[in-house]
């Protein structure tokens, strides 16, 4: 398991001493804990303790991740689970969790081991018995999959890249801004563990939809998303609805992948709070 960092054992302690209740904040993939900042101020703003730990080995800012992209190689679904398991096991209260895109994924996987109040995911990555597979997805995830060896790599997205999968409703500027603020490479395994994932009953991309323990979820999706198309975040909660706690869903009109990060994050922003503070109290 990766240690936790000086930072991270920071915010664990700064919210363990606030005596609110914690909102834990997990990243995707091509994307740093820093995506999250702005959602951290409006949270802690609203009363809660906001934290955003890192995937093992992620470097402080973007400027360092793309000096050194080679740090991203070689990290497993399980290995980050396990990591953001260990954050939140060091705080006093149980927190909040919400996540985009890999992140909404291991947001299930977190709350699935009863670890989370009330979970949002965004975006979320699929899982095991999600079915849909739309071709905007299979394109997006292309410049991992299309060659094996990027298992064990880190790679990168091209501006070109980045603008289908993340920036595709938002104007030439601010795809460019956005590119350049906080796009980084990302390790290639989790993408082959979630292609694979139907087809390997031991895969790491599984959720328990079923303990009772789960405790509220919301999944949000954007519109014209072509990373999780709505097809496969309806699939997801179709899924997760089988659990006795609240599950709910919301299409987030016209917004695509980059929602948590574009011009509009405030809206997604105020829809995750709403729903964290119908079940959780700062």
């Amino acid at each position: 398991m990766a240690p936790i960092t000086a930072h991270e054992a920071q915010q664990i302690d700064e919210a363990n001493g606030s005596g609110h209740t914690p909102v834990v904040f997990v990243h995707g993939l091509w994307l740093l804990p820093s995506s999250w900042d702005r959602w951290q101020a409006f949270f802690n703003e609203a009363g809660y303790a906001t934290l955003a730990p890192g995937w093992p080995d992620d470097p402080e800012t973007v400027a360092q991740a793309k000096e050194h992209p080679e740090v991203f190689a070689g990290k497993s679904i399980k290995e980050v689970a396990d990591h953001f398991d260990d954050v939140i096991r060091q705080l006093k209260k149980k927190p909040a969790v919400m996540g985009h895109s890999f992140g909404g994924l291991l947001t299930q996987i977190l709350a699935g081991r009863g670890l989370s109040a009330a979970s949002v995911a965004i975006d979320p990555a699929p899982f095991r018995g999600v079915l849909p597979l739309p071709i905007s997805s299979l394109r997006s995830a292309s410049p991992v999959l299309r060659n094996p060896f990027n298992y064990n790599r880190a790679v990168p997205l091209t501006y070109e890249q980045f603008r289908y999968s993340f920036a595709n409703v938002v104007d030439e500027d601010e795809a460019k801004d956005l590119y350049a603020t906080f796009a980084v490479a990302t390790p290639g395994e989790p993408l082959f563990q979630a292609a694979a994932a139907n087809f390997n009953p031991w895969t790491e991309a599984k959720v328990d939809t079923k303990n009772p323990d789960r405790g509220p979820l919301l999944i949000l999706d954007g519109e014209f998303d072509h990373v999780v198309p709505w097809a496969i975040a309806n699939a997801s909660y179709k899924r997760q609805k089988r659990n006795k706690g609240v599950t709910e869903i919301q299409k987030i009109p016209g917004r695509g992948h980059a929602l948590t990060i574009d011009n509009g994050w405030r809206e997604v922003a105020n829809a995750a709070l709403d729903f964290i503070k119908r079940f959780v109290q700062p």
